[in-house]
């Protein structure tokens, strides 16, 4: 690999990177989708490939995994360099003004460019104290398969978008699904809350869960009220718990760009401060950020343009609508 380089080399294979790999072949570059997972699609793939997706313009809702294969079909179309399982380590440049992209397992990568679409970095779910011998059995973080809750009693624990759209499928499948929340309010999206309440899902508030009981699987939930009142015990066949992600940079933070929190700051070309390294999606912020995959698909050509730009000081920074292109 030490004797080829891209145009650009993007860093995640989620659906900005996905997008953005297609716009950069759009823009004839050359392109390289660097996935530490070992297939493309980032967590809409191996976390919620079932889970309803509905902030993309022009579907009014569509499963996750079918929107990841209709991205893979068209970033694919023109032929970047996929490399799955490795993960960056570190981004060096080289006395030639190319990057260097070293991985954990001791591959080297060369580019002109560098795009960061990692989403938000490495993440691990907000675990249920108390339920790790129930893990791998009914107690869940993601659900990868509904059959697996055909006709069950499903208890859901969170207040969030996940936890609430989870509830609206769910209620499709099982043959109940109580919604447990530790506030009365949820942090999802109105209209999702809105046929929440309409669905045939309990929604039971304040509650929290304090205890676990079963042998082999969990076989009941004790839930306590947060305001003092009697609390209850509810059988259930399945557990899944939905309380967020603890979201870490990992080896970004030490790549030497300008951070803010735990996302990488970019101006409005979608460049970092590291002058050829750029970033879009949930790990780029900036003033005003709104955290949407269709934000990230308006970032990601953004910073494909002003990349294109950085290795060809000729080519524009507009380009021709995508319709003149596809015309060729």
């Amino acid at each position: 690999m030490e004797n080829e380089w891209y145009d650009v080399t993007i860093i995640g294979g989620g659906p900005v990177g996905l997008f953005s790999a297609f716009y950069a072949g759009m823009r004839e570059m050359k392109v390289k989708i660097i996935e530490s997972l070992p297939e493309l699609g980032g967590q809409l793939a191996s976390l919620y490939p079932e889970k309803d997706i509905y902030d993309i313009a022009g579907f009014p809702s569509i499963p996750a995994g079918e929107l990841v294969e209709q991205l893979k079909k068209q970033a694919l179309q023109f032929d970047p360099e996929v490399v799955l399982g490795q993960e960056v380590k570190e981004i060096v440049r080289r006395k030639d003004n190319l990057f260097r992209l070293c991985t954990y397992t001791g591959e080297e990568h060369l580019s002109r460019t560098v795009i960061i679409t990692a989403g938000r970095g490495a993440f691990q779910p907000r675990k249920l104290e108390g339920g790790e011998r129930f893990e791998g059995r009914n107690l869940h973080y993601h659900i990868p398969d509904l059959i697996r809750f055909k006709g069950k009693r499903v208890l859901l624990s969170g207040g969030g978008d996940s936890a609430v759209d989870w509830a609206n499928l769910l209620d499709r499948h099982a043959s109940s699904v109580l919604l447990v929340h530790r506030r009365d309010s949820f942090r999802a999206h109105e209209h999702s809350v809105d046929k929440l309440m309409k669905s045939g899902v309990e929604v039971l508030t304040p509650y929290a869960i304090s205890g676990l009981s079963g042998d082999e699987k969990i076989e009941s939930v004790t839930l306590d009220h947060l305001r003092g009142e009697t609390g209850r015990s509810e059988k259930v066949d399945e557990v899944v718990v939905n309380h967020g992600v603890m979201a870490s940079l990992g080896p970004v933070k030490q790549w030497g760009l300008e951070l803010d929190r735990n996302a990488i700051l970019v101006n409005t070309r979608m460049e970092t401060s590291i002058p050829g390294i750029y970033a879009a999606g949930d790990i780029a912020t900036y003033p005003g950020k709104v955290k949407l995959i269709a934000t990230g698909f308006g970032e990601g050509p953004t910073a494909v343009n002003h990349a294109k730009a950085f290795v060809d000081s000729g080519a524009n920074i507009q380009p021709k609508h995508s319709t003149s292109l596809f015309s060729k």
